[in-house]
């Protein structure tokens, strides 16, 4: 295997959040006179950050106010229905065996990352765990993936990062390293393929079989 590095976006990739996620907007929105909003719009509307979700529900003047209220919520429920994804576990215990260095690389706010991945078994395997808040960058800049890159002392050439989105394409692009997607989260193989995915696959055990051999 080519990689000595690999960047692991979290929600849609390697956990399933969105039950969580889809509960705090529908306490919060309506608390801003607008309708709680289906799963299906909240799965469309994540991906790039917090305020830029909030931002597709309510106009800008509204978002700091309803981001402090969805993320207060988060907290209160953030361990209730957060599960792993199929082969995640087994994903990253064996890159982890063979030697790579691992991390989180998400747009999900930082804290609420560590918490998760302690929650469900990830954090041993992991060097760090890098989400919004931790530096005043989000995927798919630049700087936040050269800043993962820099604490893991890890360079592009040798990177994989797995993801689920086009922020993660992107974020792969502008970052100088490759981006392998699944498409257990946001966006379809025919998304993922229009936005320049390297490879996609349908779940982690296919990717991790490709990724292994």
């Amino acid at each position: 295997m080519s990689f000595r590095t690999v960047l692991l976006d979290l929600d849609g990739t390697l956990v399933d959040a969105f039950t969580t996620i889809h509960r705090c907007y529908v306490h919060t929105l309506p608390q801003f006179g607008r309708p709680a909003p289906t799963l299906a719009e909240v799965r469309a509307a994540v991906g790039g950050g917090l305020a830029q979700a909030m931002g597709r529900f309510l106009p800008p003047e509204l978002v700091p106010a309803a981001m402090t209220v969805h993320l207060a919520y988060s907290q209160k429920i953030l361990l209730e229905d957060v599960t792993l994804l199929p082969g995640a576990l087994d994903l990253v215990q064996t890159l982890h065996g063979r030697g790579c260095t691992l991390a989180v690389f998400t747009n999900k706010h930082g804290d609420s990352s560590r918490r998760i991945c302690a929650h469900l078994g990830l954090t041993p395997f992991l060097s760090g765990i890098y989400g919004a808040g931790d530096t005043p960058w989000l995927k798919p800049q630049p700087e936040f993936a050269a800043h993962v890159l820099t604490q893991l002392e890890a360079v592009p050439a040798s990177t994989l990062l797995i993801g689920d989105s086009p922020f993660d394409v992107a974020a792969g692009r502008n970052g100088g390293f490759a981006c392998w997607c699944v498409t257990t989260g946001t966006h379809d193989a025919a998304q993922l393929a229009a936005a320049g995915a390297d490879c996609v696959f349908p779940n982690l055990d296919e990717l991790g079989l490709a990724l292994t051999l």
